[in-house]
Order: C-alpha cells, then structure tokens, then sequence
C-alpha cells in the first residue's frame, strides 16, 4: 500500500499518519478553551510560528483534548503531540510519565520542547521540529 505524503520537508515527503478514533472527554471542553484564550508566553511564540498552516503547510491545533488530557499542541494529520514543558513539570512526573504512556499507547507521537527554549532559541525549536518530524514520518 503506497503512503500518503502529507507534505514535503527540504524536498523530503512526510506520510500522513491520522490517529483514527482517538477518546474524547467532552467535560473538558471548558477548560481547553480558556487555556487556549489564556495562554501562555512560549504556547504563543510557538503558535505564532506554525498558525494557518505557515509550517511546511502542516495544520496545528491548539489545547486539544485527548481522553482525559488537554494536550499543548496536536498535529492530526501526523498523530503528532507537542508539549511545551514549564517548570511544573518538574513537580509532576508521575503524572507526565503516566499521560506519555496513555498518549504512546495510543500511537501518537511526542515532541518535548521547554518553554526556556521556546523563548529564547525559537529558531532553533523550530529546526529540532523538522528534524523530528522527519525521522519519524519520512517516506523511504
């Protein structure tokens, strides 16, 4: 079965990779959006980056609810999670380490970014993304 190119990064074709059926908890709903409105410094830098479709023609949506976890960032078209990690995280890893397995386990696929080097190395955040998304949805 030939793979779908979802787009083409420094002439190499990305496969599409859409997560079919993923769970949805509608109770928090509420939530996403007053994150979205709210959020943060390195969410907006990083949105700022990637909205309409300005990164390699690659859709991004924003506080996306899968299951009972409101996501930074989701790309559905490559079953792609992106997290902009604060220092919260670092009082939290039972939690993170829990929500990664429940993300992985559904196939999805994550980028980590800390929102430190969101602020001041966006450049180079948005260089490690291609790189990523790459080695990892590449058609060989």
């Amino acid at each position: 079965m030939q793979e779908e190119i979802l787009t083409t990064i420094h002439n190499i074709p990305i496969k599409r990779n859409f997560i079919l059926n993923l769970p949805y908890n509608p109770s928090l709903k509420d939530r996403a959006k007053a994150l979205r409105k709210a959020g943060n410094f390195s969410e907006v830098v990083f949105w700022k980056e990637v909205r309409n479709k300005s990164f390699w023609n690659i859709d991004f949506d924003r506080q996306r609810i899968i299951g009972n976890y409101i996501v930074d960032l989701y790309v559905k078209t490559l079953g792609l999670v992106i997290e902009i990690d604060g220092e919260i995280h670092n009082f939290q890893e039972d939690y993170d380490k829990k929500r990664e397995l429940f993300l992985k386990n559904l196939g999805l696929r994550i980028f980590r970014i800390s929102t430190t080097k969101m602020k001041y190395d966006t450049e180079n955040v948005m260089k490690e993304l291609e790189q990523f998304i790459i080695s990892e949805y590449r058609i060989e």
